[in-house]
């Protein structure tokens, strides 16, 4: 008998394999679609920066003042004096670091006019003994390649901050847009957040409150721990700037907690100064303890405040902080080191939320009705931070 092959026997398609051809075609022109956004994004971030960066900077004061807003007002507070004292409270810490600063320069140049000195001359008085033997033509080379090098790589570091405003009226216009953002959104970041939410189809409502929430939390916990954090370190290498008797030992830990901002990059800029500040105006063992001390104040900061203050809010893994922020600083400069780490924790939490967000139940109206079948089209659940 001659056996023909059965005719009735399923043929299986390429694209309900698993892992097949279909599947990674799928998965393909979805990738060049969601590549194709992220260039869209990224182009009118770059040409409407002059808005973005200030819009930024408001989200990260509104997401830190937020809380402080929240907790006077359930102590009945009225909102608007909730937030007008925060904003006073927050306004008068900036303008008096920024007072300090300037009284501790004035105070000091002399000194450190006459520290300069020294150090220089003290450094080229080494420098020609052996074994170096280094002539002072060779010496004067040096200093002017590296005065060359430094104003090359200093226009390429604040190349970004001077494209966010080039001149004081681009500044100005910035901080006004950062402060009337920042106050809109403590007023009303809930009728921001449903008014953006609305724009989605219903059926993804539930998965952009999901990641909403949980892009919200996350920011707030980072602004929260980075301020802390900041601190601690400006303060803890300050005082050992004092004890070392180093002139400028509060504009130092200004510094420190300024680059504080900018995870690990900016703790290892700021050590180098330190160290290099120690080392230049009061010696070598000096230095020796600056950085013994920097190391400890960073550790510290690794080992106990991280984990104790962040726990699993924040969840970007240390390559991932470090690529971010040398991308970031490629893309836009200053302000895209200081946002690359706040972005990034953020869209990974929103991401996560949003495809675990079918785990959770609808969310539910004050009308008693789910999201996905509500009877008008102004219900959309709460924003996250919102009132």
């Amino acid at each position: 008998m001659i056996a023909f092959p059965r005719k009735s026997q399923p043929v299986v398609r390429e694209s309900s394999v698993p892992g097949g051809v279909g599947a990674a075609s799928e998965w393909s022109w979805r990738l060049l679609v969601i590549a194709a956004l992220a260039g869209l994004v990224i182009y009118l971030v770059i040409v409407f920066h002059e808005i973005v960066v200030p819009l930024l900077v408001a989200l990260l004061v509104a997401a830190l003042l937020q809380p402080s807003v929240a907790a006077l007002v359930r102590h009945h507070w009225p909102r608007w004096a909730a937030i007008a004292l925060c904003l006073v409270l927050f306004a008068a810490i900036i303008a008096g670091l920024v007072l300090l600063v300037v009284w501790q320069v004035r105070a000091g140049l002399p000194q450190l006019e006459h520290e300069s000195v020294a150090a220089y001359d003290r450094a080229r008085q080494a420098l020609r003994q052996p074994p170096w033997n280094v002539s002072d033509r060779e010496f004067d080379s040096w200093i002017r390649s590296a005065g060359a090098f430094a104003q090359k790589d200093s226009s390429a570091l604040i190349g970004g901050a001077l494209r966010v405003g080039t001149t004081t009226g681009h500044v100005l216009a910035g901080a006004l847009i950062a402060i009337f953002a920042t106050i809109f959104m403590l007023i009303d970041g809930g009728g921001i957040w449903r008014w953006i939410t609305r724009l989605f189809p219903r059926s993804g409502r539930p998965a952009i409150q999901a990641g909403g929430e949980a892009g919200w939390s996350t920011l707030t916990a980072f602004v929260r721990v980075q301020i802390l954090v900041a601190a601690v370190n400006g303060v803890g290498i300050g005082l050992v700037a004092f004890f070392l008797g180093l002139p400028l030992a509060i504009p130092i830990g200004v510094i420190v907690l300024l680059f504080s901002f900018i995870p690990v990059v900016g703790a290892i800029v700021s050590g180098i100064i330190a160290v290099g500040i120690a080392l230049v105006f009061a010696g070598p063992i000096q230095a020796v303890i600056m950085l013994a001390g920097v190391l400890l104040v960073h550790l510290l900061e690794a080992h106990v405040m991280q984990p104790l203050l962040v726990g699993g809010a924040v969840k970007v893994h240390p390559l991932a902080v470090v690529v971010g922020v040398a991308a970031g600083t490629g893309l836009a400069g200053v302000p895209g080191a200081l946002f690359a780490v706040p972005f990034l924790a953020v869209a990974n939490a929103m991401i996560t939320a949003m495809l675990h967000s079918h785990d959770r139940p609808a969310p539910i109206d004050e009308h008693g009705e789910t999201e996905t079948a509500p009877h008008h089209e102004s219900e959309v659940t709460e924003p996250p931070g919102g009132d």
